[in-house]
């Protein structure tokens, strides 16, 4: 039976199932009954990926205020926080396996979701008020045409998580709402993706070159360590797998 939410009622314990993550045994990326939501942050590879995207956020943070700070440097500043947020949304809430686990976690990430969308909004004013101001050209380089598309998707994410969860009725029953599921978590994966593609375009613009310096190896190699923590801990069953 499922409640108005679309958590199942009852528990899910059961060894394997929601209890299984991609790589490794069962319950190695799980939330124990008696913890904290905070746990979620470091258990299992989530380590792994806290280094990396705490990396990836202060190379672009220290890029940016070792070079003159203006309107523009909003934009990156902005976009890291956005996708720092999110990545902690992920992290906090894959362990979760039981209902009441699911209700708290879903609460908090869809909060540090949202939180981390109005970054992105301000990330994207910022850009396109530079770019009007300045007179610039408007979505010409592999950077702009890819965090579009990463903007865009962000939004429809966002939508369809909170219709998905709180206003199930919007998909005409909670049962409806809940068989879209596994295509939010997969899409989430996804997006994080296209995230750190789109960070790392960046490194090629000119304003990079020419003024924060931030380098390519660097984005590659501290997005590759976030991904390291964050997938092996996706739960199979989560996924319909």
């Amino acid at each position: 039976m499922a409640s108005a939410t679309g958590i199942p009622e009852g528990t899910s314990n059961s060894g394997r199932g929601e209890d299984e993550p991609l790589l490794g045994r069962a319950g190695d990326a799980s939330q124990q009954e008696d913890q904290g939501l905070q746990f979620n942050f470091f258990i299992g590879t989530a380590v792994i990926a806290q280094v990396g995207i705490w990396v990836l956020t202060a190379t672009i943070w220290a890029s940016v205020f070792a070079s003159p700070l203006m309107l523009f440097s909003a934009h990156p500043l902005l976009n890291s926080a956005g996708i720092l947020l999110t990545t902690q949304a992920i992290l906090l809430l894959q362990p979760t396996h039981t209902p009441k686990q699911k209700k708290q976690g879903t609460n908090i990430h869809a909060t540090l979701n949202m939180t981390a969308i109005l970054s992105l909004i301000a990330a994207l004013v910022v850009i396109e008020y530079n770019k009007i101001a300045h007179n610039g050209p408007h979505f010409q380089s592999s950077h702009a045409i890819l965090g579009l598309i990463t903007y865009i998707l962000f939004f429809l994410q966002a939508i369809i998580g909170i219709a998905q969860y709180y206003t199930p009725g919007v998909f005409g029953s909670v049962e409806n709402a809940k068989k879209i599921y596994k295509y939010h978590r997969m899409s989430g994966y996804v997006i994080l993706l296209m995230s750190f593609i789109t960070i790392a375009a960046a490194t090629q613009t000119g304003f990079n070159v020419g003024v924060l310096h931030i380098q390519l190896w660097a984005v590659i190699v501290a997005s590759v360590i976030t991904l390291i923590g964050v997938l092996p801990r996706i739960k199979k069953q989560k996924l319909g797998l």
